[in-house]
């Protein structure tokens, strides 16, 4: 086994990765076996163990691998899981990102035994205390957890003290018309999720809707209201399966400064994507604390799962704490200790990598 880094070529991390994948895809190492550690393979490679290790955290990404603590890196592929180097017709690798087109999701099929067996270590390490009444804004468990998985995977950097747990994303839509507003015009997509109209009108507010062009909300519609909340879904909007470019998302953040005024980013359905990174946020390309995040559960692991969550930006905490931090978490506790250890674990991640390569398969 050899690994050779051309210096004339794309960058080493990209190369070494490229050739490490062609040798699981090809059986070299099969199912199962221990990849050489970073330090032997840098040796070998005549690179840094860092180069070694950005290649191994896309193979991680990925899901070719898997990192398993003080033990090294063990093979997760099995051709009748993965897309193969070979199906994807000739030199997938030169681009990471060469998977870049949107389907509408579904559920997300999340694997009954991983479930149940989360549950089963949630009792026996929590016991009694699952009966305990909740934080109102949610545990601490629960928003550590999302916190961090936010940063790894969406770029999103928010303290846990940001972050509210509640049932689903109805009831957030409720919350945050009470935090900002019934007086103020919300703009939404035209089409869009109607629930989304019906539940800010049941609170009050008035609602202008703005027609969707090919990458986002048509630039002239925003002359035509006077919102100043805009609630948008920039991946995959339903039901017109469009995707915000990066160019209009900034779009959106400089009519917000403009009106002084928020977005609601609802990513309901991002990261069932089949690129291999998410798209990049609003709210992380926001600087002015701007957007409030939000997402849920439904999507990812079953439509049973109502538990939603928004990010709130800095500048709203205290409002929010006023306002409405009188009420109480909608959410179990059992429900909250099992999403948290999904995500610290590592098992959300791994089945949200399972269906992206799944969906590439079929795509």
């Amino acid at each position: 086994m050899k690994y050779h880094i051309d210096a004339s070529g794309k960058v080493a991390y990209l190369q070494l990765y490229e050739q490490l994948r062609k040798d699981i895809v090809n059986g070299i190492f099969p199912y199962g076996a221990k990849l050489p550690s970073k330090r032997l393979l840098a040796e070998e490679a005549g690179v840094s163990v860092v180069t070694v290790q950005h290649a191994y955290a896309i193979l991680c990404d990925e899901g070719y691998l898997e990192s398993r603590q003080r033990s090294g890196y063990f093979v997760l592929y099995r051709e009748s899981d993965f897309l193969s180097f070979a199906a994807a017709g000739g030199d997938m690798a030169g681009d990471i990102s060469v998977y870049t087109a949107h389907t509408h999701s579904t559920k997300g099929e999340f694997p009954f035994s991983v479930l149940a067996r989360t549950m089963r270590k949630v009792l026996l390490d929590y016991g009694t205390s699952i009966l305990e009444k909740s934080p109102n804004h949610g545990c601490d468990q629960l928003r550590r957890a999302i916190s961090a998985y936010l940063a790894r995977s969406n770029g999103i950097t928010a303290r846990p003290e940001q972050i509210i747990i509640g049932s689903g994303a109805e009831y957030l839509y409720s919350l945050i018309v009470q935090l900002l507003g019934s007086d103020r015009v919300y703009a939404l997509e035209k089409p869009s999720y109607d629930k989304i109209r019906r539940v800010y009108q049941a609170n009050g507010a008035r609602c202008d809707m703005l027609k969707l062009g090919k990458d986002g909300i048509k630039s002239e519609e925003f002359e035509k209201t006077q919102a100043t909340v805009l609630h948008v879904t920039p991946y995959n909007s339903y039901p017109s399966g469009i995707t915000a470019s990066v160019s209009k998302r900034l779009e959106y953040l400089r009519w917000a400064e403009k009106r002084d005024g928020y977005i609601i980013e609802d990513n309901y359905d991002s990261e069932l994507t089949v690129s291999s990174k998410n798209e990049d946020t609003v709210f992380s390309l926001a600087e002015n604390g701007s957007v409030i995040y939000l997402n849920t559960f439904s999507q990812t692991i079953a439509p049973s799962m109502r538990v939603g969550y928004m990010v709130l930006p800095e500048r709203l905490l205290q409002e929010f704490e006023t306002k409405l931090g009188f009420y109480s978490c909608t959410v179990p506790v059992f429900e909250q200790y099992v999403l948290a250890q999904l995500l610290g674990s590592g098992d959300f991640e791994r089945h949200i990598n399972r269906v992206r390569r799944e969906r590439r398969k079929n795509k």
